[in-house]
């Protein structure tokens, strides 16, 4: 079946914008109102780029991403939210989480083959528990869900239905791994290894017409990704082993 969503390529392009300002507004809002109630004698830059700062900006904006998204389909559908995106929530789901759990342990033997460098950006945010624990229960919920919404529900059948399935199958995994870029330094390996993931979630899009499917699956490699970690670190308590 192909893609016709009733959305358009310029309203993709307005959610992200949304989502770029978005972030950029509450992480302001809340490293100020975090400069001012808890770290007065710190510099407000210095207080911006703390991990709950950041991960709490993230959330609150990608709420407001959220409402925006089920704005745009209202206006501009018939069916209900669910629907148009192609939510389908599959009956075997328990599949798709081992999916998941299967995905991170492939890409981990295969980014052991590959020059991953020893420190990342995204390593900041496992400096104390309370980080860690923060951004491993935002990465294993709300974030994948948002990820998947605007990847997989929106950009991709506006690229398919342009480009045909191929070209939008591996655009969209390309996004999604330019957008995790930052975080990973901008370094070759480990964005080529986010590329993969968003491939496997891209190309399960494409098979069973189900965002949910990529969800779980996004859910899980992400939740795996953290136990795996916390596993290493004793708790989350010794992060000096993340680097032996």
């Amino acid at each position: 079946m192909a893609e016709n969503p009733s959305w358009t390529g310029w309203d993709v392009l307005r959610i992200a914008f949304a989502t770029i300002g978005s972030i950029v507004a509450f992480l302001l809002l809340v490293a100020y109102l975090a400069h001012r109630l808890l770290y007065p004698g710190l510099p407000l830059a210095e207080v911006s780029r703390y991990p709950l700062v950041t991960v709490i900006a993230q959330f609150l904006a990608y709420l407001v991403v959220f409402g925006y998204m089920i704005s745009l389909v209202d206006r501009k559908a018939s069916g209900s939210f669910w629907q148009e995106i192609h939510w389908n929530r599959p009956r075997n789901w328990p599949a798709y989480v081992m999916g998941g759990v299967v995905l991170a342990f492939g890409l981990q033997a295969v980014a052991h083959f590959l020059p991953m460098p020893k420190e990342l950006p995204i390593d900041r945010f496992f400096q104390t528990p309370a980080e860690a624990w923060i951004l491993s229960l935002f990465g294993a919920t709300f974030a994948p869900l948002i990820e998947e919404l605007f990847f997989r529900g929106f950009l991709y059948p506006v690229l398919a239905r342009r480009l045909g399935l191929f070209l939008g199958v591996v655009l969209t995994a390309a996004g999604f791994g330019v957008i995790h870029s930052p975080q990973l330094g901008r370094a070759w390996a480990p964005v080529l290894v986010v590329f993969l993931v968003g491939l496997v979630l891209t190309i399960t899009r494409a098979v069973t017409k189900s965002v949910a499917a990529g969800v779980i699956i996004h859910m899980s490699y992400n939740t795996t990704l953290s136990v795996l970690i916390f596993a290493a670190t004793g708790g989350f308590r010794h992060f000096e082993k993340l680097a032996q």
